[in-house]
């Protein structure tokens, strides 16, 4: 990609007031967690399952556009294969059990060990006008987006509502301390050739937020944080929020890298304010893999 290229993503922001922008952006996040918190708390398991399988199939999409090409056909494909074998690994489990998870394990597993190596080598790299590699970051999609898809819906089945959102509010507290403290106080820049808007000083936010949510929500039975501390205590409960942050920043900073070398801005323009739906979950998918393993998910 060419240098010039990074010149209409902040030109964007200029058009658009910060409080219209600002105001878009609580928008659409209010919509979408009343429709989170719809499907959740309904009698059925289905909903928040369908809907599970379609923000997969959406994000697969919206992914593969940026490593495939906007004008490829193959992303389409690719997004509704991911929401059959989604739905397909659902309807499996409900008929006969959740004794097989071998599929979502490997996934996992795969999926966490590429982002320690690969992914976290192309963002120390930072090369943003470097090549797609377009077959390799596809089928790291698929792998990461199944595996997330199946630890979510295996959690939500097995623990239940609270220590799902207790998951996902690892994120959104990282992502939202992130933004408003790097916005007030962001000083030095966290990746400038790949997300020039991120800061240190908001990364920090970030990572200082999760700590202090899993130090509290651990003092709720049925929580994520309960397991963390159930399993590594007090000091490895820290270390593991740190890490888990870092992820959530990565696996922000890696969408971006596949947009700077795309030359867009945004996945998709789906969501008003926040672009794509793979521009909302780039760290939830990056984190729960993770996560999954750190309380026992990599027992076969």
């Amino acid at each position: 990609m060419k240098e010039g290229l990074a010149v209409p993503a902040l030109n964007f922001k200029r058009q658009l007031p910060i409080n219209t922008m600002l105001k878009q952006r609580i928008l659409t996040a209010l919509v979408m967690f009343a429709v989170l918190a719809g499907v959740l708390w309904v009698e059925s398991v289905w909903p928040f399952l369908i809907f599970l399988a379609i923000t997969c199939g959406v994000a697969g999409w919206e992914w593969t556009r940026l490593t495939l090409g906007l004008s490829s056909r193959w992303p389409i494909v690719f997004g509704i294969l991911l929401c059959v074998l989604t739905l397909l690994q659902a309807y499996l489990w409900l008929i006969a059990g959740l004794s097989d998870t071998y599929a979502v394990q490997v996934c996992v597993i795969s999926s966490v060990l590429m982002s320690l190596t690969a992914v976290s080598t192309a963002l120390r790299r930072a090369q943003v006008s470097a090549p797609q590699a377009p077959i390799a970051w596809s089928a790291f999609a698929l792998v990461t987006l199944f595996a997330t898809w199946g630890v979510l819906a295996l959690l939500f089945l097995e623990q239940g509502v609270l220590y799902v959102l207790s998951l996902l509010v690892i994120i959104w507290i990282a992502d939202i301390a992130a933004y408003f403290f790097g916005r007030a106080f962001g000083r030095t820049k966290l990746a400038p050739s790949i997300s020039p808007g991120k800061t240190r000083e908001g990364a920090l936010a970030g990572i200082v937020g999760v700590v202090v949510w899993l130090m509290i929500s651990a003092q709720w039975k049925g929580t994520y944080g309960d397991a963390l501390m159930a399993q590594w205590g007090w000091f490895g409960t820290i270390a593991l929020a740190v890490l888990l942050a870092i992820f959530s920043i990565a696996g922000d900073l890696f969408e971006s890298l596949l947009k700077r070398r795309a030359g867009i801005k945004d996945s998709s323009h789906l969501l008003p304010g926040h672009g794509g739906v793979y521009d909302r979950i780039d760290a939830v998918v990056a984190v729960v893999p993770l996560a999954y393993l750190l309380t026992g998910g990599w027992i076969f």
